[in-house]
């Protein structure tokens, strides 16, 4: 009897801790997406003088619309500091198992306001000049953990007013490495 007892107690207390539901973690639950991004292009302002900010708002997980916002800040001898304003809207669609990164395809619309240069008769004239442009960009996008974003892109466009732009002709090319992040 003396052992009985205490062997029906061990497998009695065996079995109710096996008896016990275990704590299940549902992994599958969809987390809260971030779906906006705030970019700043820094190839723009090293090279050309020009703060370029972006916003970009995710659609779904293989697409997104955005614009993007350039002001010249000025005058210099660098490249491409011919640029004063540019407001460009534009549409992307990824290609990745992920979540609205990795490789893109960009359609955009650009509405820009740029000093074109005219050569007439060894006579050099500097005028502004406002246009519409349509194009094509292609890049990726890289996003860490904590949300923060590197995109690398690069695109060209072509004007759909009338320029008769002697050096800059009737296309714009729209790049960059952009930084920023997603919130």
């Amino acid at each position: 009897m003396r052992t009985i007892v205490p062997l029906t107690f061990t497998f009695l207390c065996f079995f109710m801790g096996f008896s016990q539901e275990p704590e299940t973690t549902n992994y599958n639950v969809p987390q809260p997406i971030s779906k906006n991004e705030l970019r700043l292009n820094v190839t723009n302002f090293i090279i050309s003088n020009a703060f370029t900010v972006d916003y970009e708002r995710l659609i779904t997980d293989e697409s997104s619309v955005g614009v993007s916002l350039l002001v010249g800040l000025g005058n210099s001898d660098n490249f491409d500091s011919f640029r004063n304003f540019e407001l460009t809207p534009y549409y992307r669609q990824f290609f990745s198992k992920k979540y609205a990164r990795g490789f893109f395809i960009e359609g955009f619309a650009s509405v820009l306001n740029r000093e074109d240069v005219f050569f007439d008769f060894d006579i050099e004239e500097t005028r502004d000049n406002t246009n519409v442009a349509l194009g094509i960009s292609v890049g990726g996008k890289f996003l860490s953990r904590g949300g923060f974003v590197a995109e690398v892109f690069v695109g060209v466009g072509r004007t759909l007013l009338d320029n008769d732009d002697f050096f800059f002709g009737n296309v714009i090319a729209r790049g960059g490495i952009s930084l920023g992040y997603r919130f």
